[in-house]
C-alpha cells in the first residue's frame, strides 16, 4: 500500500452542498478510516507519456451514483457532509478539488457516432458518478506521470453477447446456438438457418474499443500538452445481464479470459493490468447464474494461481463489503458510496498490480 497521510480537520461551512458545488467541508469522523490525501493540484511532468487506464464495462462502470441532493442519505454531498467521508473531493474553501495530474474522459457510441461527455481535469461535474473517481485519485497519488481515465462504455450490455470478444467460437447448449464473435442473432435452433438482425455478437466490444482508439488517436485534443501514452491497465466492472442468461453465465469464465488476453493484443499493452470487481454478491449464498458470474470474476484473479499468466497483474476486487444497499440491476439504488468505495478498492487493487510489477 502507498503512504497515506491524515487528514486536517476542517471547519463546518455553512454553505449548502450544491451540484454546482459550493461545498460544505467536515471534519472526519474518529472512526472514519484512513482517507486519500488532498490532491495538491500540480500538474504532472509532461515530459512523460501519459498512463492510459481504460475503463470497460455496462451501466454500473457508466455510473449512476447520485451527487446530490444534500439532504438525500446516499447521496455524494451527504455523504460528505453528514458522514464526514471522501475529504479528499473537497478543499477548504467547500469547493470541488481538480486534480491537475489525472484527466477524466468518458465517450459512449451513438447515433452518428462517438459522443464525447467528459474531457476535463479530474473533478465533479456531472450529477451521477461511477468508479472514475476513487480510481483516479488513488493513481493520481501513486504515479508521477500523466494519468488519463478513459472510460468507454454503454449499459445493458452482456459479456456473452454484445461485449463478446473477438476469436469466441459458437456453442451448443439445450438444443440451441449461441453465437460465435460477429455472428448474428443472439442464438438459433440447432439444425436451423440463423436469420442475423442489425446487431451481432461483439459489436459493442468493437464499438468501445474503436471509440477509446478515436481519444488516443487525437490524444493531445483529450490531454493537452501530451507526448505519447502508455496503456497501463484496463478495469472491468459489468455483469449483471449476463446473470440474466443461463448460458452466457456459464461460459462467463471462458469469455472473460479471452476478454482480458483481447484487449491486451488489441492495444499491444501485453503488460497492462487488469482489475476487475464482482457485483455485490455473496459468496456464500450466491447461487445459479449469480454464482457462476461471481465465481467466474473471482477466478481470474492472478493470486488464485488458477491462471498463472494472470499471476501479478490481474485482480479480482470482492465488491461486496462495498455495497450500500440494492443490486446491480438497480444500480445499487444511486448510492454514490458504493461507487466511491467500488472505485477505490479498484484504485488500490491497481496500485498493487503497479508496484509489483516496478
Amino acid at each position: 500500500m502507498f503512504e497515506r497521510v491524515s487528514i486536517t480537520l476542517i471547519c463546518l461551512l455553512t454553505a449548502a452542498l450544491t451540484t454546482n458545488p459550493q461545498i460544505t467541508a467536515q471534519k472526519r469522523s474518529k472512526t472514519q478510516k484512513k482517507q486519500l490525501p488532498d490532491p495538491d493540484g500540480k500538474p504532472a511532468s509532461m515530459r512523460k507519456k501519459v498512463k492510459v487506464f481504460i475503463l470497460l464495462g455496462q451501466s454500473n462502470m457508466l455510473g449512476a451514483g447520485k451527487v446530490g441532493p444534500e439532504s438525500k442519505k446516499g447521496s455524494l454531498q451527504h455523504a460528505i457532509k453528514e458522514e464526514s467521508l471522501y475529504p479528499f473531493l473537497v478543499n477548504d474553501a467547500g469547493k470541488w478539488t481538480e486534480r491537475k495530474d489525472v484527466r477524466n474522459v468518458r465517450v459512449m457510441v451513438r447515433r452518428g457516432g462517438m459522443k464525447v461527455f467528459n474531457n476535463e481535469w479530474m473533478t465533479i461535474k456531472s450529477k451521477n458518478i461511477g468508479p472514475e473517481f476513487g480510481i483516479g485519485h488513488h493513481l493520481g497519488n501513486l504515479l508521477k506521470e500523466p494519468v488519463m481515465i478513459l472510460k468507454s462504455c454503454i449499459g445493458n450490455r452482456s459479456l456473452g453477447w454484445d461485449l463478446l470478444p473477438p476469436g469466441s467460437e459458437q456453442f451448443e447448449k439445450d438444443g440451441k446456438i449461441y453465437a460465435g464473435y460477429k455472428e448474428s442473432p443472439l442464438s438459433w435452433d440447432k439444425g436451423t438457418e440463423p436469420k442475423p438482425i442489425g446487431w451481432y455478437a461483439g459489436k459493442q466490444y468493437d464499438d468501445d474499443i474503436a471509440n477509446a482508439k478515436k481519444v488516443l488517436k487525437d490524444l493531445k485534443k483529450y490531454y493537452p500538452g501530451a507526448k505519447g501514452y502508455e496503456i497501463a491497465g484496463f478495469f472491468w466492472w459489468q455483469g449483471a445481464k449476463d446473470c440474466g442468461n443461463a448460458a452466457h453465465s456459464e461460459r462467463y469464465e471462458q469469455n472473460l479470459v479471452r476478454l482480458i488476453k483481447h484487449l491486451r493484443k488489441d492495444f499491444k499493452a501485453p503488460k497492462a493490468k487488469f482489475v476487475c470487481a464482482t457485483l455485490g454478491h455473496v459468496k456464500k449464498s450466491a447461487g445459479g447464474n449469480n454464482g457462476k458470474v461471481l465465481k467466474a470474476q473471482l477466478a481470474v484473479d492472478g493470486r488464485k494461481g488458477k491462471y498463472k499468466e494472470f499471476k501479478g497483474n490481474v485482480a479480482s476486487v470482492y465488491a461486496n463489503p462495498f455495497c450500500h444497499g440494492g443490486s446491480a440491476n438497480s444500480h445499487y439504488g444511486g448510492n454514490a458510496k458504493t461507487y466511491m468505495d467500488v472505485g477505490l478498492a479498484m484504485g488500490e487493487a491497481m496500485v498493487g498490480l503497479l508496484k509489483k510489477g516496478k
